[in-house]
């Protein structure tokens, strides 16, 4: 979502000594002993002392398409081994003859390679399973399990997309003429745009037709678009009217190839700017004619999603995404006389999270949907009559959410998904499998353990495994099958005695009342090594409170950049305050055109929960750091709670919510544009400062636009 700036390594030891340096000033001579040229090298070795001392910990199962087998990557002494799993035969072994393939892959490229340290993290069986397949240095290559060979194939699949996620909302350039063409599915015709219309031509007598007469340079059909209905006899596309597509500078300073700046643009949407409007039209291809779709139910579009038609070519849908998020409709087009219809109407008195929380899965041809929706206060699904746009039955129902849907499995009507907040008392992020009929009945739980559950399915839904761990569980996988929910195979239990020997100390789970004095607020409590009660520790707040997820780690760590900050003297300190998701739609919308609050209420009950039950907890001292939303949360820790925060690092900070990419803060900020961005500005409100600040613009940031720092 909002990516930027990593804090990692010295970065994060940086932070560390920036807020140290203040807070100590506010402490008395005799806890200066804090913070020696020795906590410095414990703290700066202490990530090469943790890493690879757990072993036997898995990464997560990739299944292999159509057979029952998987495999996956663990941890071994002094490195990495990948292991193959035959769920029939309860058969585990080594997926290939490691240091083979080390010395091949060595004889290759020159370097020096090991069994278990082969430099890639992910492999795939090809050609029936008699090699494998693995990318490294920009190159793709394959391995024969049977004669050792080892050869390159070609170049590396690259990352198709746009960098740091849609900050260019503008559709395609106007092209006066395509130069490919899009066959009918009977291969008797081929559309395509030219002078900016929408043509067709014969494939057998090669004679062309326009379709449509509207097009121009400021008002064009797009080719991408073009969607041709199964039965050959109907096209749809779309007619788009350019909004504005903002362009913002940058300066690379110090680039390493010259001695001069380098300069460049990069597409990037603003809150409030102008958007593309897109008008669906559907032609009839036997009579020409041409249907502009009614715009009552899309009078407003954030965005038009791709069309998609039925089979049997009724209809075709699209989705309505309206400008400030609070409308989302799934719509039918009728494929005779063009008339839409509202198959779900989502509408929100807040925000539809859109970007998180929509699912959709048609069933049956669209006889039948299942929709998600927080439309009870709580994210469930919900079975939709296709034919009518009612709701026939709310599928999951309770005070707990759904948190994605692992497989719909059409056959037996059920849902397999992963939900979390149904057990209460425990912690209500930790995911566990459930399944479910479609018509609400047949609830069922799939996983046993208080942990977080990862969970992989089989293509026949036969077996799955669970990987689950919490921070202070080591991870166990196991191989159950799904008719009886048994352990098949005990795949995995790391051993950590190691990392124990070498002083890691497992985070502390914390819970205590929010704002409200009901609401549980979680986080996790991070020491150093050599930490002693009986001393008085400041804290450092790592804080990230961007409303598309929660964010304190869940899962099992060895090692984490917050542990290097407390190795200096710190106790350091991470919390999902009230305004982030995966709890009730109520505790989500406190973010509301609000971001400003980033649970800060929460934060601070928090704080002094742990300071009541700990003498050691200085929350005199109490110093925060964050990135990219967290930099924005960070610097307004000093600027709205300076009573509390008293230093602070905030580095590739949205400091006001108009700088940055559009989708991001409208979906939380709304449209149209109002006092609540200057409200929840930190550039606005600058002048509030009270605290020591250290701002961090990293000038070719293309996530967050660094001008945002540099008008703080």
């Amino acid at each position: 979502m909002k990516r930027g700036l990593r804090v990692t390594g010295p970065l994060a030891l940086l932070i560390a000594l920036f807020i140290f340096s203040f807070i100590l000033s506010l402490a008395p001579p005799s806890l200066w002993s804090q913070g020696k040229v020795e906590d410095y090298d414990r703290a700066f070795a202490l990530r090469e002392k943790f890493e690879g001392q757990a072993i036997n910990v898995p990464d997560r199962p990739v299944w292999i398409e159509k057979t029952p087998c998987f495999w996956y990557r663990k941890t071994v002494q002094g490195g990495h081994q990948f292991i193959l799993v035959d769920a029939e035969k309860a058969t585990k072994q080594p997926a290939f003859d490691h240091e083979k393939l080390a010395a091949a892959l060595g004889k290759e490229t020159g370097e020096k390679f090991t069994g278990t340290t082969l430099p890639f993290r992910a492999i795939r069986f090809v050609d029936d399973e008699k090699a494998i397949g693995f990318e490294y240095r920009g190159s793709a290559w394959r391995f024969d399990l049977a004669t050792y060979e080892l050869k390159k194939t070609g170049p590396a699949r690259e990352f198709q997309g746009e960098p740091d996620g849609w900050q260019d909302l503008g559709g395609p350039p106007a092209q006066a003429a395509s130069k490919e063409s899009k066959a009918s599915p009977d291969k008797k015709w081929e559309a395509f745009i030219r002078n900016y219309n929408v043509w067709i031509r014969s494939v057998e007598s090669r004679e062309e037709f326009p379709l449509s007469w509207d097009g121009n340079e400021g008002d064009y059909y797009t080719f991408q678009s073009l969607l041709w209905s199964p039965d050959s006899k109907k096209l749809v596309a779309s007619h788009l009217r350019p909004g504005l597509h903002r362009k913002i500078q940058y300066v690379n300073s110090s680039p390493t190839d010259q001695l001069q700046p380098k300069y460049f643009t990069l597409g990037y949407t603003k809150p409030g700017d102008p958007l593309d409007i897109e008008q669906p039209v559907l032609f009839l291809v036997e009579n020409k004619k041409q249907i502009n779709i009614d715009r009552t139910l899309f009078p407003n579009a954030f965005d038009l999603s791709n069309f998609s038609w039925w089979k049997d070519s009724r209809a075709f849908t699209f989705e309505y995404n309206q400008r400030g998020h609070q409308v989302y409709r799934v719509i039918e087009v009728d494929a005779t006389a063009g008339a839409a219809r509202a198959l779900v109407n989502e509408e929100c008195p807040t925000f539809f999270f859109y970007s998180g929380k929509k699912f959709r899965h048609d069933l049956n041809d669209g006889q039948e949907i299942i929709w998600m929706s927080e439309r009870d206060g709580w994210n469930h699904l919900y079975l939709y009559d296709g034919r009518t746009g009612q709701v026939k039955n709310q599928i999951t129902k309770g005070e707990w959410v759904v948190r994605s849907v692992v497989q719909v499995d059409e056959e037996r009507r059920q849902v397999w998904f992963l939900g979390s907040g149904v057990y209460r008392g425990k912690d209500p992020y930790f995911q566990h499998l459930y399944r479910v009929n479609f018509d609400g009945s047949g609830l069922e739980a799939f996983t046993e353990a208080d942990a977080n559950h990862a969970i992989s399915l089989s293509s026949d839904l036969k077996y799955y495994v669970d990987l689950y761990s919490r921070v202070d569980l080591p991870p166990v996988m196991q191989l159950k099958r799904s008719d009886d929910k048994k352990v098949v195979m005990e795949l995995e239990k790391a051993d950590i005695s190691g990392l124990l020997k070498a002083g890691w100390r497992a985070p502390e789970v914390f819970v205590s009342k929010g704002r409200d004095g009901k609401t549980d607020i979680w986080g996790i409590i991070i020491r150093p090594t050599n930490f002693n009660p009986k001393k008085k520790y400041p804290v450092i707040e790592n804080i990230y409170a961007g409303p598309h997820d929660s964010f304190v780690p869940k899962n099992f760590i060895a090692w984490n950049q917050m542990m290097a900050q407390a190795e200096i003297g710190f106790i350091v300190v991470q919390i999902d305050g009230m305004g982030t998701s995966n709890r009730s739609k109520a505790f989500h919308d406190v973010c509301w055109k609000n971001l400003k609050d980033a649970g800060f209420p929460d934060r601070i009950l928090w704080h002094k929960a742990v300071a009541a039950k700990y003498p050691y907890y200085d929350i005199t001292r109490v110093g925060i750091y964050g990135t990219s939303a967290g930099g924005q949360n960070a610097l307004g820790g000093l600027l709205f709670h300076p009573e509390f925060y008293k230093a602070g690092f905030a580095a590739a900070g949205c400091h006001d919510n108009r700088m940055d990419k559009l989708w991001w803060n409208e979906q939380w900020m709304g449209w149209p544009l109002g006092p609540q961005y200057e409200e929840s500005s930190n550039t606005v409100n600058a002048y509030r400062l009270q605290g020591k600040l250290l701002l961090v613009i990293p000038e070719l940031d293309t996530n967050v636009d660094p001008s945002t720092s540099y008008q703080v």
